[in-house]
């Protein structure tokens, strides 16, 4: 695939919104605290406060967030690391429009990345979807 700003851009800006949010998930993990935390609602704390509470997803979300965000930083595998990510978006950006309103230009920045991305590797996701029949003829 052609390496355009279209593609290098939002690979590395999402790459890197997802590392360090990875890095703080795993700092709580470790000491019990943040390292960044933007002004959150009370909903939002309180759904956050869930999700840790469950005790192993914080965990494995943070590990998901790390692996996408190595794919994409390092080009390795990008699309796995979008698809990878993609679930963790949409419940960011639904997070945001419900939950944390003033979340709403992250939100915006993340569809707007992975709508590129997603649009850039739009062939490799395509077949993703389709049955094995159709991807080996």
């Amino acid at each position: 695939m052609k390496n355009s700003l279209l593609t290098t851009a939002p690979r590395i800006l999402l790459g890197l919104i997802f590392l360090v949010g990875a890095i703080d998930g795993f700092s709580f993990i470790f000491t019990g605290s943040h390292l960044i935390h933007p002004p959150t609602s009370d909903k939002g704390l309180a759904f956050e406060a869930g999700l840790k509470a469950a005790g192993f997803f914080w965990p494995l979300m943070k590990t998901v967030e790390m692996v996408g965000s190595l794919c994409l930083l390092t080009n390795k595998a990008p699309v796995l690391g979008l698809a990878l990510l993609s679930p963790i978006i949409t419940v960011i950006v639904l997070f945001h429009l419900v939950l944390n309103p003033g979340g709403i230009p992250v939100a915006l920045i993340l569809v707007a990345a992975s709508g590129s991305l997603a649009y850039q590797y739009r062939s490799n996701l395509i077949s993703l979807a389709q049955s094995p029949a159709k991807r080996d003829a």
